[in-house]
């Protein structure tokens, strides 16, 4: 299984990688949600790192810079390759939401929230991209594994 989500995130900080410089080439012509939207699924993967680690998470809605997308995404995937070279997957934690309700889920369960999370925005992003007039890259997995 660790292999599975090593190539999952993978995968997922190629693709994000890609789009990042997609969204900064056409960056003006974008609908106003679209970085926010990008910031957020970057930030969602560093706070589940930060809540697995015991490490100062970001804001949810925090938003950045493309550039900085493109840095802190660099960093969570070498986050979560080192969680996934140092702990067991069925390792429970214990953590607080971002309203202070505590709750418990396993290193596994967090990371397949993560990977579905960053499909489910990827969605949003590609659908802006698209009404925004251009033609967004491809990013289904089964290219990334054509590479």
């Amino acid at each position: 299984m660790k292999t599975f989500f090593t190539d999952i995130f993978s995968y997922h900080h190629h693709i994000n990688q890609k789009i990042a410089v997609q969204l900064i080439e056409v960056e003006g012509s974008l609908p106003e949600r679209t970085i926010s939207l990008f910031s957020h699924s970057i930030n969602a993967q560093q706070i589940w790192n930060a809540r697995i680690t015991n490490t100062q998470p970001l804001g949810v809605h925090q938003v950045h810079t493309l550039e900085e997308c493109k840095r802190i995404d660099k960093a969570n995937y070498t986050n979560t390759i080192n969680i996934l070279q140092n702990r067991y997957l069925d390792e429970t934690i214990v953590y607080s939401n971002s309203k202070g309700n505590q709750f418990n889920n396993s290193i596994q369960e967090i990371f397949f929230h993560v990977a579905n999370h960053f499909s489910h925005h990827r969605g949003q992003i590609i659908s802006d991209i698209r009404q925004s007039g251009f033609e967004p890259i491809k990013t289904d997995y089964i290219f990334f594994q054509k590479r």
